[in-house]
């Protein structure tokens, strides 16, 4: 099984709590987490976008570094792992996205792929009057199949000439092309990104469920590989989780704990409401959690919560998932958690015994 990062490019990673730690973003902040990542032979790096936080007493993701810039810079200072920007389609040409994509590529050849987002939090495109209006959620997989189509084009062939509702290219160029192909990733959960993710990604990521529930995934990938069956192509399924860990079983769970009597309700109540907004998507899941109670505090993602040897049985777990690829992890102290994985928990995994221990 695959093990990579979400590095945190917004401040305080992914935990809404004034008792988590509280820290900006910054290159020299992610170059440190890259590099231990890559010394403890974790697989794969992917940053998010992220173009207006919630506020609250946090400010949660009020400061966001950009995700291509970012991982130029990372592409430039590690020597094996594989990096993932997100491009925000609504935001970014897809013929701009293809040629950053193919800079990065010769930064890293071979190590570098994009995560193609459809954009559902309105403020954050309004704000810059580039909102398309709110039939955008009803229709934003049509666009992003489209952007998508453009920038495999280019990829493949140098060239494109396509035409449709959202794009017109005319007789458009991309030299040099990418040494190898750039894989995409995406995170549908409704019908509409399944469908899209079944004819374009090579990867798509999900939501954990739950606290310590591994196999309660199950159902997620298996939904996700009967409708990429539909078209003959494989993805493989990438699970986001929280690990939370401790010497003990009961000191990390007083630190979810900690974490969970210091939400920030104003921030909270924040991205409810525009999870909310969207009525139109067909339920998108990966929208729709984010308004859920129970573990908002990190958005509803799947956490892990347990000493380093409970982690590492819980992982392993994850591994016996069909359809499962790997998971997307973030910490929440993630120069400490990365260390801590790299030499407590990665150890005793059965399904990372392939991965030396560093020097």
């Amino acid at each position: 099984m695959e093990v990579g990062v979400f590095i945190p490019i917004g401040n305080n990673g992914w935990l809404i709590s004034a008792n988590a730690p509280q820290y900006k973003p910054s290159f020299a902040l992610n170059k440190k987490i890259a590099q231990k990542a890559e010394h403890h032979g974790l697989d794969f790096l992917l940053s998010m976008i992220k173009l207006r936080g919630f506020g609250g007493k946090t400010a949660f993701w009020d400061y966001n570094l950009e995700s291509f810039t970012l991982m130029a810079g990372l592409a430039a200072v590690t020597d094996r792992i594989r990096l993932f920007a997100t491009a925000a389609s609504l935001v970014l040409p897809p013929a701009i996205m293809a040629r950053m994509a193919v800079t990065i590529d010769s930064i890293a050849p071979g190590r570098f792929g994009v995560n193609l987002i459809t954009g559902w939090q309105r403020p954050e495109y309004s704000q810059m009057g580039l909102w398309p209006g709110d039939e955008h959620f009803s229709r934003r997989y049509d666009h992003l199949s489209e952007y998508a189509q453009i920038a495999q084009e280019l990829w493949a062939t140098g060239k494109s000439d396509f035409r449709g509702d959202y794009f017109q290219m005319d007789d458009c160029r991309l030299l040099p092309m990418p040494q190898q192909g750039i894989p995409i990733v995406c995170a549908g959960q409704s019908q509409a990104g399944l469908e899209f993710m079944a004819k374009y990604a090579d990867y798509n990521f999900c939501l954990g469920q739950g606290i310590n529930t591994p196999k309660a995934l199950a159902p997620v990938t298996a939904r996700v590989q009967a409708v990429a069956a539909q078209t003959g192509r494989k993805v493989g399924s990438l699970a986001l989780i929280m690990v939370i860990a401790a010497e003990t079983d009961e000191a990390a769970m007083a630190k979810w704990k900690h974490y969970q009597d210091g939400a920030d309700r104003e921030a909270l109540s924040w991205m409810a409401d525009q999870a909310a907004a969207d009525t139109r998507s067909g339920g998108d899941t990966n929208v729709r959690q984010y308004a859920l109670p129970e573990g908002a505090i990190n958005l509803n993602m799947g956490t892990l919560v347990g000493s380093y040897a409970s982690v590492a049985r819980m992982l392993d777990e994850y591994s016996e998932v069909p359809g499962l690829a790997g998971v997307m992890l973030t910490f929440d102290d993630f120069l400490e958690g990365i260390d801590a994985f790299g030499e407590r928990i990665q150890p005793l995994m059965r399904c990372r015994q392939r991965v030396g221990v560093p020097a």
